[in-house]
């Protein structure tokens, strides 16, 4: 986990812990690509709403608030390439005044518009991006088009269109026909090879690929994928939509593969872990044991099952990041994840 993560991480662990006294801490969450200055207009709307508030002193802190996050916002010329959540409130005991203001730029794009008045910030958006993902390529064919695309997470993002110039069939008879069909095949073949090449460039530093299409076009495409790319399809699966509607599709007919990959390789991350246990390898596993490896440097990947408390993973992905250790997550809902975290959910494969 990069230094920005671990900081974002933290700085939301601070903000779920703040409690209002009202429904009065703010919250606005500005998505990527949004007109930052639309908001700021929304943002004085409210302020001029809030003036109807009977209850005096929330109507003072909620303005306050709104003041705050006003003044903010105009430090920005532009919305973050990520988007913005800023966080403004009271969070002191009756008769004294403690004031929290936070802005926070995602590490990953803000997909959601949000204006929250309530006891607490509203933070589930930023706290999903904090989730492990893996990423997932995706592709999706027909003869007049293609589209490739990444799945991180629970997002799925278009990485690049296609669009193809082969004619339909010929309906005639005769030679003519058959050199039009040779001529038509060998167009088919080079709109292949170009998507085939892209997504060699594009999709083999993700966990796998995913394949989708109308009839038999999609196993023509992977006729033409290279021996690495082709080992690296997990499904192939029918799919009548094409562009983003098609990589939905495609993602959501897949998803019994999804688990079962994610499930294989959690189990064979906690095999290595037991089987070293057994063995008495280089392995260690125990909260103790693994963050004593990590001080020492010995830890080349680092188990961490999604079930322990997000404070004690905060502590083990830093120890991680200070000795250059990979960190794989487990989570709880495999049979492998439930063994793992039974002995407590902390593992390490150390360095030979």
């Amino acid at each position: 986990m990069g230094q920005h993560l671990i900081e974002f991480k933290r700085k939301l662990e601070e903000l779920k812990k703040y409690r209002g006294r009202h429904t009065e801490l703010v919250t606005v969450m500005v998505p990527n690509g949004y007109d930052i200055h639309r908001i700021a207009n929304q943002v004085a709307q409210e302020k001029s709403t809030a003036s109807n508030i009977k209850s005096k002193q929330t109507k003072k802190n909620v303005m306050t608030a709104l003041e705050k996050i006003l003044q903010h916002l105009a430090l920005f010329k532009v919305t973050p390439e990520n988007g913005l959540a800023v966080f403004a409130g009271n969070i002191g005991e009756p008769g004294k005044e403690v004031w929290v203001m936070e802005s926070l730029i995602p590490p990953a794009p803000l997909e959601m518009r949000v204006y929250r008045c309530d006891q607490t910030f509203f933070l589930d958006p930023l706290l999903e991006m904090l989730k492990p993902t893996e990423v997932y390529g995706l592709v999706v064919i027909e003869r007049r088009e293609a589209v490739i695309g990444m799945l991180k997470g629970t997002r799925i993002e278009t990485l690049k269109d296609f669009r193809s110039i082969i004619p339909g069939k010929f309906k005639a008879g005769g030679q003519s026909a058959a050199r039009f069909e040779r001529t038509r095949e060998g167009m088919a073949h080079d709109f292949y090879k170009k998507i085939s090449d892209h997504v060699r460039d594009m999709l083999m530093d993700t966990k796998g690929i995913l394949v989708g299409g109308p009839g038999p076009t999609k196993e023509e495409l992977i006729e033409v994928f290279s021996d690495p790319v082709r080992r690296k399809v997990l499904a192939v699966q029918d799919v009548g939509y094409s562009g983003q509607q098609g990589l939905r599709e495609l993602v959501e007919k897949s998803g019994e593969v999804l688990r079962e990959t994610e499930m294989e390789r959690e189990r064979q991350l906690v095999e290595v872990l037991f089987k070293g246990i057994a063995t008495g390898g280089r392995v260690g596993y125990g909260i103790d044991e693994v963050r004593q490896k990590l001080k020492e440097g010995a830890v080349e990947t680092l188990l961490l099952s999604e079930g322990l408390s997000s404070e004690l993973i905060q502590e083990l992905e830093e120890l991680a990041q200070a000795s250059n250790a990979v960190v794989k997550y487990v989570s709880t809902e495999s049979q492998a994840g439930q063994e793992f975290q039974a002995i407590g959910g902390a593992g390490a494969l150390l360095r030979h």
